[in-house]
């Protein structure tokens, strides 16, 4: 839901009751994951999606029932081959959706205002809801914040509240969104439950080293996949809010030296495109050595062997060396800085999902990777 977080918060501030369906499990092939949603507003006005459009007309006649009687269901679309009009997942997979109603009079509307308004700021925050157990706890909700703190309710005891917020703070801390199962007494042994824990964490971090043309092209893609994108160079010549009026920060500053000042989590992508030794070297050496998603450089073959002895001769590990991904970006043939860009992101997106990069055309490999959640699994399932 926190997807089309943005758009909900408006509707809340406007006053107006809206449904939501979101994808709250995923088996085989599917088109979104947990977490992705479609609301309905009670003039009919849709915003989001759950599968690409295979079932979206069913999910929002679902929302609109919701609207009419107040209930929220928990529905299951899988594949559709025996029937070419039945409403179905083409792609052979099957989704699990929670639809729930948001009214004005709804116990859960807070919590929903607070999660959308939270999420839109890009705040640190985790929404809990009750995904499939007892008719009466199902669309509950609980609003987890960064220190623990949390406001609403399961519908159940303080004990379900408090065993859902510290499975849900763990979920947070690590920017996850997926399903957990506890007992229906907040125990692991109760009457099961599942909930569906969406997190909502600032943007992953892009501090682009070197501020050059190809840089310019690499900041807007960079945006456009949804990162805070930092520019950093030591000339204040060429770092300049001017060239880059896209990034979110222009630092001017040695590059190493910035990056030991600077706060980074472990989704930050690091991308060296200073092609320079005096830089390229010391930024290097502390770049391999922190726990970041992704370590860049930009360079020839020639560059990259030059560059990989100097930084053995300060002391990296050919462990730690195997970590740059040098050159930089996929084989797509790149020569401008807009088609290199476009290699960069393409290698970036296919180290976040596990993909290989290779053509999908006569492969046999899965074309949707998501190598930080592990295996897919249906309602109920449990790690």
């Amino acid at each position: 839901m926190l997807d089309i977080a943005e758009e909900l918060d408006r509707w809340a501030r406007q006053g107006r009751e809206f449904a939501v369906a979101t994808v709250v499990a995923t088996n085989g092939s599917s088109p979104r994951q947990p977490g992705a949603a479609l609301a309905v507003d009670s003039a009919g006005t849709a915003v989001g999606s759950v599968s690409g459009g295979c079932v979206e007309g069913a999910v929002y006649d679902l929302c609109r029932q919701a609207l009419a009687d107040g209930e929220s269901t928990l529905e299951s679309f899988g594949y559709s081959d025996e029937d070419a009009f039945a409403v179905g997942l083409t792609c052979g997979g099957v989704i699990d959706i929670l639809v729930t109603p948001v009214l004005a009079d709804s116990p859960a509307r807070a919590v929903f205002t607070a999660a959308c308004a939270a999420a839109s700021r890009r705040s640190a925050a985790a929404l809990v809801r009750v995904a499939e157990g007892p008719s009466a706890l199902l669309g509950r909700a609980l609003l987890v914040h960064p220190d623990g703190r949390y406001e609403g309710g399961l519908g159940g005891d303080l004990g379900l509240d408090r065993a859902a917020a510290e499975a849900a703070h763990a979920m947070l801390d690590a920017g996850q969104t997926g399903g957990v199962a506890i007992g229906e007494d907040g125990s692991r042994c109760g009457q099961p439950l599942t909930l569906l824990v969406e997190s909502s964490v600032p943007a992953p971090r892009m501090i682009v080293f070197g501020a050059i043309d190809f840089a310019s092209a690499l900041v807007r893609v960079g945006k456009l996949l949804g990162h805070h994108v930092t520019v950093c160079d030591a000339r204040p010549v060429f770092a300049t809010r001017e060239r880059f009026p896209e990034a979110d920060e222009v630092v001017v500053d040695w590059p190493h030296r910035y990056l030991a000042a600077t706060r980074l989590d472990s989704r930050a992508v690091l991308c060296v495109l200073t092609h320079d030794a005096k830089f390229d070297v010391p930024l290097l050496e502390l770049a391999l050595r922190l726990p970041v998603a992704y370590i860049g450089a930009m360079g020839s073959r020639r560059t990259h062997q030059e560059r990989n002895e100097r930084l053995r001769e300060a002391g990296v590990t050919e462990l730690e060396l195997a970590r740059l991904r040098s050159p930089i970006g996929l084989d797509l043939g790149a020569r401008t800085p807009e088609e290199t860009a476009l290699s960069i992101a393409a290698e970036i997106v296919a180290v976040r999902r596990g993909g290989s990069g290779a053509a999908l055309r006569g492969a046999q490999t899965p074309i949707h990777h998501d190598g930080a959640r592990g295996p897919a699994r249906r309602i109920g399932e449990v790690a």
